[in-house]
């Protein structure tokens, strides 16, 4: 659990991959969105990153279980005899596939600088989906910490950054409206996830192959709506390379090691590690893709920086305080008599 304890070290370590995979999926994802000849279909690579995760999870699983048998046994129960629990799951599938390929209309439209910043509209929307869904209240800070962020966005696309050394066709208009999208769909799936977690003991890997197997199907047919007919004619795979294949993988695995970065490590270090993806995607923008820093887009990132920071302190131990006054009050009633 989250009070399991473990070493600075580890707790560093957690951190430095976190922010490491979070920035390098975000350039590497800009890179193959405007620099391949051949352009993959975005709704593909969602598919197959659906699938790699359902089989890191079987993998999860199956050393939580501790043998080929009670996994069979689990998957069994789980999967296949509770439908119930596959439509219930189904709901945050088709909304993340939604995000997921929302990712990929932002990166071929948006520097992956601005990108980074601007997605981090996905707290105020998790606060107030956490607020009306889960019934838990934010303290002045968080509030006053959720709307410097959006002054910080607002900021960062007032005069947003260009980025010279990109010869593609892009609509930042038709980015910002794609990240718009992704942010509400965070927010609620990761809300709806976590309430689904807490209403059971369901191991969060079971809950994690229910989910993708629901995600599987609909990413399927995500692929066939969207892009069916190309994808017929020049095949399930046109455009990959070692570069898409790599935006895959870390997006398979990024998503589940977010699960043990929320378990070891806390909201301090995990607005630390935003933070700093932000601006490691930054200097990688510039040096990459040739993005030029206004004063507009440097001072709204810093802003959004603090915010994060300042969302995730934690708030303050009130039993401990009302008793330390109570009895602080008490001695100067006794004293003034």
């Amino acid at each position: 659990m989250a009070s399991e304890p473990v070493s600075v070290v580890f707790k560093l370590y957690c951190l430095t991959v976190m922010t490491l995979v979070a920035a390098t999926y975000t350039v590497a994802l800009r890179y193959t969105r405007t620099v391949s000849s051949d352009l993959y279909f975005s709704t593909t690579a969602v598919c197959c990153t659906e699938i790699i995760k359902l089989f890191l999870s079987l993998g999860m699983l199956a050393k939580e279980t501790g043998s080929l048998g009670r996994l069979k046994s689990s998957v069994i129960d789980n999967v296949i005899r509770s439908p119930i629990e596959l439509l219930k799951l189904s709901v945050p599938s088709l909304v993340y596939a939604v995000q997921n390929n929302m990712a990929f209309v932002a990166l071929s439209n948006l520097d992956a600088a601005v990108y980074q910043v601007t997605y981090q509209l996905k707290i105020p929307c998790t606060a107030l989906c956490t607020v009306l869904m889960l019934n838990r209240s934010l303290s002045r800070l968080q509030w006053f910490s959720v709307f410097m962020l959006c002054g910080g966005v607002t900021l960062v696309q007032w005069n947003p950054a260009e980025a010279t050394k990109v010869q593609v066709e892009q609509n930042p208009f038709l980015g910002f409206m794609a990240i718009a999208v992704a942010v509400l769909c965070s927010g609620f799936a990761g809300v709806y996830f976590e309430k689904v977690l807490k209403s059971s003991d369901t191991s969060l890997w079971v809950r994690n192959i229910q989910m993708y197997l629901s995600g599987i199907l609909v990413t399927l047919v995500g692929v066939f709506l969207t892009d069916g007919a190309e994808v017929i004619e020049k095949g399930f795979f046109f455009g990959y390379t070692a570069w898409v294949w790599f935006v895959v993988l870390m997006a398979s695995v990024g998503g589940l090691y977010t699960s043990v970065v929320v378990k070891y490590t806390d909201n301090i270090m995990k607005g630390f590690s935003a933070a700093a993806a932000i601006v490691l995607s930054t200097v990688a923008s510039v040096t990459l893709f040739g993005l030029q820093i206004s004063a507009t887009f440097a001072s709204g990132a810093m802003l959004v920086c603090v915010s994060i920071y300042l969302y995730g302190l934690p708030k303050q131990d009130t039993s401990k305080v009302t008793k330390a006054d109570l009895d602080k009050d008490a001695k100067s009633k006794l004293i003034t008599v």
